[in-house]
This record gives C-alpha cells, structure tokens and sequence, in this order.
C-alpha cells in the first residue's frame, strides 16, 4: 500500500529523526540482521546506515518503516506494542531531562520542549486549566490512517511510560482522546493504557489532573538525577566519533541508561548479533563488556564524589549498587583506596 505524503514540504525537511527507535521497531518485530532489509524496503536506508548509532532519519523514511513494520507484523496493535519498548531512557538527553524532572508537569515540559530533537514533524502543545493538563499532539506530515493509528499508539504510550516513571505507578487519573475511529482491538487498549480512552474525537490529545501532575517524582533523589545528567552529558559529548568502535558504542549504551543497568544480553540484542559475537568484537579491541560497564561507572563515582557533597551511600544507590559495602569494594578494585581516601586527597 502506499504512503499518502506531502512530498514537496518532506523532501526539505533534514534527517533529524535518531534510528535507535527504528532498531526498537526491528526488535518488536524479532527481526535478526538477516531480515533487516524488510523492515527497510522503499526507504533508501540500507542496514550499515541504520546500525549506525549517529544516523537520523527524515520523516519521510520513518513512516515508511514504520509502514512496513506494521504489515510485517501482521498485528493492528502493533503501535502499542511498541511504544512499551519507548521508556525514558530511549529518548535520549530529552529522556535525561524528563526523569531528573521534579514533577510529571515539569517533565512533560521537557518533552514539549525537546521534541522537535528526537522528531521534529510530531508536536505536542501543552494546554493547562486549574484543574488539568492537556497534552495535545499533532502530526505534520500526512499519512495512511492505519499507519497514523499506529503511530498515535506509540506516541500515547510513550507517554504513559514517561509518566508511569515519574509517578511512579500507573495513570489511573487520565484520558485519552484519539480522532480515529475505534479500532478492531479496541479492547486491547485496557491493557496498555490504564485510564479512560475514546475515540472520533477532535484532537488527539491525553487529559491529566493537575494534582496527579504536580505529584513529586517518586523514581530517584532529584540532586543525583540532576549531576547524572549533567555527567553523562558531558561524557557522551567526549564521545563523539563517526566511525565509533564497539568499546565506544557500548559506552554511549551505558551512558543513556541509568548507570549500572544496561546488561550483556540487552547490549548485544541492541546490536543484532549474539553476545558470544559481541564478545568476541570486544576482545578484539583488546576489551570486554565488564571492563567497559567498570571504566564508565569509575569515572562517574569519582566525578560525584569529587564534584558534590554527595554521600558515598548516595552515591552507592545513584550508580545502582545493592549495598554500600559493594560499591566500596568495587571502589578500591578501580582506585586502589577507599571512597573516603579518595574525597580526602581530592581535597572535597
């Protein structure tokens, strides 16, 4: 079937779309490597470009894929599937800003301000009353009403991971209103999106109460977040590099996620191969995965406790270790002395 488009505004519009997402879409549908061109088929993107961790996308290529992933699956839900796989950290610095956010207002802020980053031909509008919080979404590309469906799924429940991680449990207190029809599987929603959903209606947009919105964000202590951010920012610009090495991808895998997270298996899943493959690359370079996972998290434990008053169990939980006795024990592996030794000499 083919895309309805507004071919002359498209075709000025930069790449400014990242492709991680297009390799979440590759992995809800359990593609392998092999069945990558697929997934790619009319979009002028080949499979090197797309495994590229710096390679955008325009809208146009976008739609098409996500065109293609949805008659590839075979399944009309497909967008809600998807967008389960849309987590915060998925979102890049806009997913940092969202989960170091104060509030679920304050971060919904940051989306409205920050998407035109990740996606620039979808915006959200923010209107607010009293009482509630409209996030009102529109698409500025036109598209195949099924592919336009899909899409508004996936948009909708990104939200909902955003704001289910903020709040930390479900968004019961909320309304979705989409402007397409009821669906076919229009019972599935209940179990991806917890509120009120309805249909045919004028603008695609999710209702919040105000004072669910204004709730403190219960996921992590806010000055931690906020220096988590602020070093993986500045790690991740150390970090640019066109033709990057798998050491250096994999750093920038950590460094999107919160620290001490990311695991071997979900590494090489990201990467299309299998982990023994992944090892086997790394050893190459003369690496390996818990060498890498142990040079990112040294270097942030000494930034927190050079640069903050953070105490060493602060910094124990922020780096998402169990207990502090653990991390001091992983501290002298990397150091040699203590995280007490090592603040004094610092002179912090």
């Amino acid at each position: 079937m083919a895309i309805t488009t507004q071919s002359d505004s498209l075709q000025s519009v930069d790449a400014d779309i990242p492709s991680n997402y297009s390799r979440l879409i590759a992995r809800e549908l359990g593609l392998s490597a092999r069945g990558l061109p697929r997934l790619l088929r009319n979009t002028d993107v080949d499979v090197t470009q797309l495994l590229k961790d710096e390679s955008r996308l325009t809208a146009t290529q976008q739609i098409q894929i996500l065109r293609n992933a949805l008659d590839l699956s075979g399944k009309p839900e497909f967008g809600l599937r998807l967008g389960r796989r849309l987590t915060p950290a998925t979102h890049g610095v806009m997913g940092f800003v969202a989960n170091s956010s104060p509030d679920l207002y304050t971060a919904l802020q940051a989306v409205h301000t920050f998407l035109p980053t990740r996606a620039s031909f979808i915006q959200v509008n923010l209107q607010n009353t009293e009482d509630y919080l409209e996030c009102v979404v529109s698409f500025q590309v036109a598209m195949d009403n099924d592919v336009e469906r899909c899409l508004a799924d996936t948009v909708i429940k990104a939200f909902f991971e955003i704001g289910e991680f903020i709040v930390g449990r479900p968004l019961y207190e909320s309304e979705v209103h989409f402007p397409h029809p009821a669906p076919v599987y229009q019972d599935m929603y209940r179990e991806y999106l917890p509120g009120k959903v309805y249909f045919d209606c004028n603008h695609f947009k999710l209702k919040l109460a105000m004072e669910l919105c204004r709730k403190p964000n219960a996921s992590a202590n806010h000055e931690s977040y906020h220096l988590a951010f602020q070093q993986c920012e500045s790690m991740l610009a150390r970090l640019q590099n066109p033709e990057p090495d798998y050491r250096t991808r994999l750093q920038k895998m950590m460094l999107s996620r919160p620290p001490g997270t990311l695991s071997e298996d979900e590494a090489a899943a990201s990467l299309f191969m299998s982990k023994r493959t992944l090892a086997r690359k790394l050893k190459k370079e003369n690496s390996s995965f818990r060498k890498i996972r142990d040079e990112v998290l040294s270097r942030q434990a000494a930034s927190y406790l050079c640069e903050s008053q953070l105490s060493v169990e602060a910094t124990a939980t922020l780096l998402n270790y169990h207990d502090t006795a653990s991390f001091r024990r992983a501290f002298k592996r990397w150091f040699g002395q203590t995280p007490d030794q090592y603040r004094q000499r610092t002179g912090t």
